[in-house]
């Protein structure tokens, strides 16, 4: 917060229209590419509150906001590349099978 008592957006408004378009994807085109971009979108968004462009990303720490935003949008990556290759599924499925 600035001493004239306004907030900083920081890149607030760009990760909340990718957000948009990442979902909207999902409902329009294909949820595949739609959860790839929105995993996408949220990994930046770790990336920018990594470098210091917090603003309305800053909720918790530093590190508990990127540690979160970064796995949330890999574990959402990873699910869309997984929604329609079996031999991808298969090969996951037999690194944890050990």
């Amino acid at each position: 917060m600035s001493d004239k008592g306004t907030e900083s957006w920081g890149p607030y408004p760009l990760i909340l229209a990718g957000a948009a378009v990442g979902v909207s994807v999902i409902f329009v085109v294909d949820p595949r590419w739609g959860g790839f971009a929105l995993g996408a979108v949220i990994m930046i968004a770790a990336a920018l509150r990594f470098a210091g462009y917090a603003g309305q990303l800053a909720i918790r720490s530093k590190r508990t906001d990127v540690t979160t935003l970064a796995v949330f949008g890999f574990v959402l990556v990873l699910t869309s590349l997984l929604l329609d290759n079996d031999q991808l599924k298969a090969t996951i499925l037999s690194l944890f099978a050990r």
